[in-house]
């Protein structure tokens, strides 16, 4: 089998099958780090006005393989209970395109000394399109099998329990299922609920090393599960360096880099366990963060998270 026709059949199942399920939204290596994507309880969790860039190029060398690139910026308001984010992300996978933009509402409390549990909203739309014509093996009933720009607009929710050290974060996204075809083509198709579940904890190894175990828990109706695991070391509060397990999809290695107190870039690099891994060359995964300072007080640093 090609990797086109591999490609072609399982666009065509995602798109066309009336019983299809599937991970709809876009997947992440860097999570831990992109966590306004699909949290929006982690708006403002770092106490200064952050700007994110990430940009994954899955499957390298597939042809329409997915590609995703995402900025969301986030900050506490004064008064530092409520916070305000926004994510713009845009997503390619063969025929289909998504553009979403989110904004995000967080109510924070504190439940300890040094802890924090979030409350978040978010809402916004979603501008799905998909050229089905490209699919050679599909027979489609429309003039020109075409799904253009359609406007999704949703809404969800998160929560987000964290200190200077750990952290545990619940969150669906998008609650409602929007249809996404009504022509008779992707008549019953649309977009279904995705749940996550993620967590990590920072432990002193030496003076200079700490060791930082997390996880990614995905779920979506009539999919199996998707779980990350990651062990991820810093060195001398500078350098992040680790690795993933992705159960029964993939493996991968990732680092960080701590310029200052304000900037940092990561890199991460996945390979695919299935039977699509014998037909590209990986997937690479990179980020850009500022932490911008416009009061007196000291960004955190390191940030583990």
């Amino acid at each position: 089998m090609s990797a086109r026709t591999l490609l072609l059949s399982a666009a065509a199942a995602v798109l066309l099958a009336p019983a299809a399920r599937a991970q709809q939204d876009p997947l992440y290596s860097q999570y831990m780090f992109n966590t306004l994507a699909f949290n929006p309880a982690y708006a403002g969790s770092a106490d200064v006005f952050t700007v994110m860039a990430l940009s994954r190029h899955q499957w390298v060398g597939f042809k329409g393989a997915p590609a995703t690139q995402t900025l969301s910026l986030h900050s506490p308001l004064p008064g530092q209970k409520l916070s305000l984010g926004g994510s713009l992300i845009h997503d390619v996978a063969g025929p289909a395109r998504q553009t979403s933009a989110f904004v995000d509402l967080a109510y924070r409390i504190r439940t300890g000394a040094d802890t924090r549990l979030s409350f978040g909203l978010m809402g916004g739309v979603n501008f799905f399109q998909a050229d089905l014509a490209t699919l050679t093996t599909v027979q489609t009933e429309t003039a020109n099998g075409n799904i253009s720009g359609k406007a999704l607009p949703n809404f969800g929710f998160g929560l987000f329990w964290h200190s200077p050290r750990y952290y545990l974060g619940v969150s669906a996204p998008k609650l409602l299922e929007n249809t996404i075809g009504t022509d008779g083509v992707v008549a019953t198709n649309k977009e279904f609920r995705h749940y996550f579940l993620m967590g990590g904890y920072v432990l002193d190894l030496t003076q200079d090393l700490k060791f930082k175990p997390s996880f990614m828990l995905r779920a979506v109706q009539g999919a199996p599960l998707s779980l990350d695991l990651n062990a991820s070391f810093l060195l001398r509060d500078r350098v992040w360096f680790g690795g993933m397990y992705r159960f029964g999809n993939g493996v991968g290695v990732m680092a960080q880099y701590q310029f200052n107190e304000q900037l940092r870039a990561g890199y991460a690099f996945d390979l695919t366990t299935t039977r699509i891994g014998a037909y590209n060359a990986g997937t690479h995964e990179i980020m850009l963060s500022y932490d911008f300072k416009f009061s007196t007080g000291r960004t955190i640093s390191p940030r583990y998270f």
